[in-house]
């Protein structure tokens, strides 16, 4: 199973420490990784997202972050026409999304793989396309 995870999930590999569902899941999802135990695939759009979080919220620690982000080689699927245009529709299908949570979830449904997200607005209103889980409800059985 391929695993998409955006910058919800891949940001609390390093912002949030400590207890709770969402924060042991993520750290779970990037230690099977780490492991060869499951397939993540990203956008390649997840650097400037997650690097804008972490020059806003950790202005100091901003670069060893990301240089640990950057270490970790999450395989990136670069923009084509035809991922542009997946990720353009899924905009015009769901209302109100960015452009940046459709390619995650275009991503996902183009490689049949699940889109792993905390967004639970998005979760909300995206559902109904599929191969998408809140991060909370993700586990290493799905």
């Amino acid at each position: 199973m391929i695993i998409v995870p955006d910058a919800s999930v891949i940001l609390k590999w390093v912002l949030e420490k400590g207890e709770g569902v969402e924060v042991s899941t993520a750290l779970d999802l990037q230690s099977a990784f780490v492991a060869g135990e499951l397939e993540l695939q990203v956008p390649t759009l997840w650097k400037y997202e997650v690097g804008n979080v972490l020059g806003l919220k950790q202005p100091q620690l901003a670069g060893e972050l990301m240089k640990a982000l950057l270490d970790c080689e999450l395989p990136e699927v670069p923009l084509t026409s035809n991922y542009c245009q997946a990720a353009l529709k899924l905009m015009q299908e769901i209302k109100d999304v960015t452009f940046y949570d459709s390619c995650y979830h275009a991503l996902a449904i183009q490689v049949r793989g699940v889109y792993v997200t905390a967004d639970k607005r998005y979760l909300k209103s995206a559902s109904r396309k599929g191969h998408i889980s809140l991060l909370a409800d993700w586990g290493l059985a799905k």
